[in-house]
């Protein structure tokens, strides 16, 4: 029983207004506290030097993993430039083949447009050839219908 009273006095204030209590000097609680915890402290070292070698241990292999992480992105950036090189070239090389496409389509609707003017030309020649023979013809003073 003498250590639960022993317990109960650290609670005890000295030398506060108040009823009359025993005189003495103020309880060491931060003292007394460590002495007392001092043993359970002790037990717990070990754990704490174990907590603090897995607690460095997480550190290192967090440090892996971002570097590793590091790795994968500057991989999928070099393998995305590449990716996108190969699509501006592919996007280019239809536009090319597509232009090409239609310069031929045009090139070939512009030599059958020349062909129908051609035999266009050759159908009404022979009627202009007259039709300047006579305004050359009256030009000059002559009759067109008297020319053989």
């Amino acid at each position: 029983m003498l250590r639960l009273r022993r317990f109960f006095e650290r609670f005890r204030p000295a030398g506060t207004p108040g009823a009359a209590a025993r005189r003495g000097v103020p309880a060491d609680r931060v003292a007394e506290l460590a002495a007392e915890l001092a043993p359970v402290f002790e037990l717990l070292a070990d754990t704490e030097a174990e907590a603090e070698r897995i607690r460095a241990a997480g550190r290192q292999e967090a440090e892996l993993v971002r570097q590793r992480a590091r790795e994968q992105a500057d991989a999928i950036v070099a393998d995305s430039g590449m990716r996108a090189a190969e699509a501006r070239a592919a996007v280019v090389s239809e536009a090319y083949r597509q232009s090409a496409a239609e310069s031929v389509r045009t090139a070939a609707s512009a030599d059958r447009a020349a062909d129908e003017l051609k035999a266009l030309a050759r159908e009404r020649m022979p009627a202009m050839a007259d039709r300047a023979v006579a305004v050359a013809l009256t030009a000059l003073g002559e009759s067109p219908e008297t020319t053989p």
